[in-house]
């Protein structure tokens, strides 16, 4: 998960007048609410405090991925910052950062998979795992603002510390809200992510073109 950027101290706080200390600069957390919209589309709360999606700057150009189905041992998800270089053509009014729920799944398969960013006037489109073999991919992460589908989760956890975290092999930092599930099933998986990484990442039938329609 990616380069940290520390939330801007907000302003300096007076310490308690009995302390008789005066006065103290004090480095606080910006309190961000983050919809998950998995499944029931469960509220996610995030305390960000250097908390990181991407282990990279990110572009900033979101991309959709689909997928007819997903399955997955070992889930889990919480609240994150994506960072982009300083100055990025595609900052916008986001001040360089999204706000993204990172999913992270042990092993994974994908059945159907499309995966395409908007260039401007043409789509960049990939197309794997329609051959009666799935994508699949281990230590998969993605960082993502939207996430749709038909969900089903084994033994999930619901408002764990992400730093306590032990199904996929990733730890969030402390505090901060999440969930995770011994596995999960999504069917008609819809996705616009910021950023991906896997650990292996395999793409049977792999098909890569430019097109006038996006997934």
């Amino acid at each position: 998960m990616a380069e940290s950027v520390e939330p801007t101290p907000e302003s300096a706080e007076p310490t308690s007048p009995a302390s008789g200390r005066g006065r103290v600069r004090l480095k606080r957390a910006a309190l961000l609410g983050i919809p998950a919209c998995l499944a029931g589309g469960v509220l996610m709360a995030l305390t960000a405090q250097g908390v990181i999606g991407a282990q990279f700057a990110i572009s900033g150009m979101a991309f959709t991925v689909t997928a007819d189905q997903l399955q997955g041992n070992g889930f889990e998800q919480f609240g994150g910052l994506d960072n982009m270089i300083p100055n990025s053509p595609n900052a916008g009014n986001t001040g360089g950062q999204v706000i993204v729920a990172v999913s992270a799944i042990k092993s994974a398969s994908l059945t159907n998979l499309c995966q395409s960013v908007n260039l401007g006037g043409t789509n960049l489109k990939i197309t794997a795992g329609d051959n009666g073999t799935p994508v699949t991919a281990d230590g998969l992460t993605t960082d993502s603002d939207l996430l749709s589908g038909d969900a089903s989760f084994n033994n999930i956890e619901v408002g764990r510390d992400a730093s306590t975290f032990d199904k996929a092999g990733v730890q969030g930092p402390e505090g901060v809200f999440g969930q995770q599930a011994d596995s999960v099933t999504i069917n008609h998986l819809r996705q616009d992510n910021y950023a991906t990484t896997a650990a292996t990442f395999k793409l049977p039938n792999l098909h890569l073109s430019f097109s006038d329609t996006g997934c």
